[in-house]
């Protein structure tokens, strides 16, 4: 009767629907993807510009025509280096939003993944406090690829932010002024289960990288392992 019994538990628990797996998590995996994806193409994101990143944020592509013209946005997530001089490890991801009009998440009628690099402490603590509007708020530029980078590497490093978009397999330096940027409180809420705020996440300690996060915080740990943009990095 007892073997009967736990046989009789155990498929009961095998019939159980398992919990679905949220947009929110599934979109953050996605955020890990395109990054493998995008660091793996030598001729993208110049390693000496991602080396002096403080914060990187994903915004991976949704199934073509999900958007319409003059209400285009898209969701992603964001991980900055950690400790007091931004040269520890990638930290957990915050959600972000990237909101705006004057651009199209379909280029040429594609989906369109779009990768922005955050400069300097300054534009990493604007996004993580408000949102905030790409050449206005924070200064913006279409980034360099490849060897580009080498050309005026000085006055890439003035933008806080430098941004670049992926469609139908072409990657290139886009400009977003005019969009935003926001923390997307709601998703973080779906992902760590709780209200937190998006300087707790990336700049508090104990915040552990959730599983659907953990491709994405790989992937720049391995690629991008050291800030040096500032000397205490090295020491």
């Amino acid at each position: 009767m007892r073997k009967f019994v736990t046989l009789f538990v155990a498929a009961g628990l095998m019939a159980l629907p398992t919990q679905p797996k949220s947009k929110e998590r599934s979109r953050l995996e996605e955020c890990g993807e395109v990054l493998k994806e995008i660091l793996n193409v030598p001729e993208d994101i110049p390693q000496d510009l991602l080396d002096k990143a403080e914060c990187v944020v994903i915004v991976p592509s949704t199934k073509k025509g999900a958007f319409i013209v003059g209400v285009s946005y898209g969701r992603g997530a964001m991980s900055c280096r950690t400790g007091a001089h931004w040269t520890g490890p990638w930290s957990a991801p915050t959600m972000m939003a990237l909101e705006g009009g004057s651009f199209g998440l379909q280029i040429g009628g594609q989906a369109t993944d779009f990768v922005i690099l955050v400069m300097n402490p300054r534009g990493a603590n604007s996004l993580l406090s408000s949102k905030v509007k790409l050449g206005a708020d924070a200064s913006a530029a279409a980034g360099p690829k490849g060897r580009d980078a080498e050309a005026d590497t000085d006055a890439y490093m003035r933008s806080e932010m430098l941004t670049y978009s992926r469609a139908q397999g072409l990657f290139a330096g886009i400009s977003l002024e005019g969009s935003t940027l926001r923390p997307d409180h709601d998703s973080n809420k779906d992902i760590y289960g709780r209200d937190i705020d998006p300087k707790d996440i990336v700049r508090g300690d104990g915040v552990a990288v959730p599983a659907s996060g953990q491709l994405m915080v790989d992937v720049l740990n391995k690629r991008s392992p050291k800030n040096l943009s500032d000397p205490k990095s090295l020491e």
